[in-house]
């Protein structure tokens, strides 16, 4: 009689926990009845692939990791390679007590790859390559934006610093930097040359992110008439409140409506719902929820505030509710109804008609 050596897990299923990080994956590798291994080795998805095709050849391989730093570059390389991977969000994996006060990397392995055996991990919406890359010029834009802002507020504190006082007339919430500020800024006296040269490079680095910010700009509108964006751009447009760069950035954030049921789970995406802590016959309503997409549910608030001044509908409903709450809860409201017309609209390909007050 001929002894095979061979190996054949055809028929099984073989699930894989993948504690990533950035120069080494702890990897935990578990049949259905038992832990096989827990090892170290480069992040390399290839790499991976070859250890179980030639440990456990012919099975069914499962596995899943966390979103992070990394993004989705290794997702889409292990499903190319047969593997069925998903990522999950951090916050929704079940954590034991023992976990928390004991945590390494070879226990977040075994902790995922366990979740996955038992099918207690759902796995995110997970773009593709040109979607993450859109998504990645335009929170570029937000970034940049940002930097201005803080680029703004140290040359006003330099201006402080050196005793040197601002103008009236350009203080105030509404000022908005014009170019006869900067020709100030210039000209300003400043005792020494070191403060001036110190002023001048501010200036120039607050240009250079201005003409940054310009040409992305120009490039996010090339983008916006693109046959795969222009539609939803148009769709967007027609909701008040809504302007070109509020429906550039939901439509990167956003991608694609149909992984929405509802205009519900759309806002519980965004982070337009209440929590819930209800017991027995107590039934609990907080405050909005901690959980969100912050990108989005920031640039919904911004949008609301200016749909109040647009829509009488929705100012109407503004309104009413400041009638019983202080005006920033009363905004919540006009968001969430803000939320089911860009869930109306994007659902149903067709533009928003103003509603009648």
């Amino acid at each position: 009689m001929e002894q095979r050596n061979e190996l054949n897990f055809k028929g099984q299923n073989i699930y894989i926990g993948l504690d990533v990080h950035l120069k080494s994956w702890t990897v935990t590798v578990l049949s259905e009845v038992s832990v096989l291994k827990t090892f170290s080795q480069e992040p390399d998805p290839d790499k991976l692939y070859r250890y179980l095709c030639n440990n456990y050849p012919n099975a069914e391989y499962y596995s899943v990791y966390e979103a992070g730093f990394c993004g989705f570059w290794i997702h889409h390389r292990l499903t190319e390679l047969g593997i069925h991977n998903i990522v999950v969000n951090p916050a929704d994996v079940p954590t034991m007590t023992s976990e928390r006060l004991r945590k390494t990397d070879a226990v977040d392995s075994k902790k995922l790859a366990v979740g996955l055996r038992a099918k207690q991990l759902k796995g995110i919406y997970t773009p593709d390559d040109e979607a993450i890359e859109v998504r990645s010029l335009i929170r570029l834009k937000s970034t940049i934006a940002k930097d201005i802002t803080r680029q703004k507020n140290r040359i006003k504190s330099h201006l402080r610093y050196l005793g040197v006082e601002i103008p009236q007339e350009y203080t105030g919430r509404s000022f908005h930097w014009p170019m006869r500020f900067i020709d100030w800024l210039r000209d300003v006296s400043i005792k020494t040359s070191c403060g001036r040269q110190t002023l001048d490079m501010h200036i120039r680095r607050l240009e250079e992110l201005h003409a940054q910010n310009l040409e992305i700009t120009r490039e996010i509108r090339e983008l916006s008439r693109t046959d795969r964006f222009s539609e939803i751009h148009s769709l967007l447009m027609s909701i008040p409140g809504i302007g070109r760069t509020v429906s550039l950035i939901l439509m990167g954030e956003i991608i694609d409506i149909k992984r929405f049921n509802s205009s519900e789970q759309l806002a519980a995406y965004i982070g337009m719902i209440p929590m819930c802590h209800s017991s027995g016959e107590h039934i609990g309503r907080g405050n909005i929820t901690v959980r969100r997409q912050a990108t989005l549910r920031s640039v919904v608030i911004e949008a609301a505030w200016a749909a109040i001044r647009q829509d009488p509908a929705l100012q109407l409903c503004y309104a009413n509710n400041c009638k019983r709450m202080p005006p920033g809860k009363a905004i919540i409201k006009v968001a969430r109804k803000l939320i089911n017309r860009i869930f109306f609209v994007l659902k149903r390909h067709q533009p928003y008609v103003h509603a009648v007050a």
